[in-house]
């Protein structure tokens, strides 16, 4: 299995959600969260005063799926999160040892 972590712009969230519906996610995690990178942020004059915004908004996203599943959700992501502008965001693939359903305490995808 795959835990696939995405960070995208927040106003792309709905069209990365329904991709990933139909690539056939049943669960997302999403979190609203900030960061830097190559889109280095920028000033805002705030009541006369000047400030430098330096983490942006971006929103997490992250799922786990099984490995024949994860180039479809990946593809899905950069098709619907894509605006070919700096700051579209990453996507993060790690290999993922072992999922427990707390409720039944079943194993992995069962």
């Amino acid at each position: 299995m795959k835990f696939i972590v995405a960070v995208i712009q927040p106003y792309k969230v709905d069209e990365v959600k329904e991709a990933l519906n139909e690539a056939g996610v049943t669960g997302i995690t999403v979190t609203d969260v900030r960061g830097c990178g190559r889109q280095k942020g920028h000033t805002e004059v705030y009541r006369g005063a000047e400030y430098v915004i330096d983490f942006l908004p971006k929103v997490k996203m992250e799922m786990a799926v099984r490995d024949e599943l994860a180039d479809k959700v990946i593809e899905a992501v950069i098709s619907s999160a894509s605006t070919g502008q700096i700051g579209d965001g990453k996507i993060f693939i790690l290999p993922l040892e072992r999922i427990v359903r707390v409720r039944t305490g079943e194993d992995d995808d069962a």
